[in-house]
């Protein structure tokens, strides 16, 4: 049987070393530069909703195959939910399998990124280069033309349908 001691000191170490982890991580890219929009903390909770807090300012992420933006398939632009700016166009998507919105090449002068060392590994998180809110993570395992896989968390992003062509 575990005793009370034992069971304490596993959750203080496995707090610790999540607590860790993060020191490891450095401070999210918002903390880090400066950016033409700007908010408090209470600005953004109360423009956005908890799970969309928690993604774009707080570098979480949502759980896979949740976000209805993986069945979006009009034609649009993906656009920051934080201060919608155009962030991919709908041409770029694909679905890459991962559970998450993917695109191959974000739009020009969209995005901004810096290394994410979370989890003990060295990943390219990707942010909006406007407001510095966190969308994902870039992979060098997408589709031609680029290679790239931008794996993006719906909550961070809304969708704007092409107007329709005049015909």
């Amino acid at each position: 049987m575990i005793d009370r001691r034992i069971l304490l000191a596993s959750i203080a170490g496995l707090f610790g070393g999540i607590t860790g982890l993060r020191w490891l991580g450095g401070a999210p890219a918002q903390a880090a530069e400066k950016f033409e929009i700007e908010k408090t903390d209470a600005e953004w909770r109360a423009q956005l909703t908890p799970a969309q807090y928690q993604i774009l300012r707080q570098e979480g992420t949502e759980p896979p195959f949740t976000s209805p933006l993986l069945q979006e398939h009009r034609k649009g632009i993906f656009a920051c939910a934080g201060c919608d700016l155009p962030l991919f166009s709908s041409e770029t998507k694909f679905e890459s399998g991962t559970g998450w919105p993917s695109f191959y090449q974000p739009l020009e002068n969209a995005v901004g990124k810096h290394e994410d060392r979370m989890l003990g590994m060295l990943r390219t998180e990707i942010h909006c280069r406007r407001c510095g809110g966190h969308l994902g993570h870039v992979f060098d395992d997408g589709p031609k033309p680029t290679g790239l896989r931008y794996c993006m968390d719906g909550l961070a992003l809304q969708f704007h349908p092409a107007a329709p062509s005049a015909t």
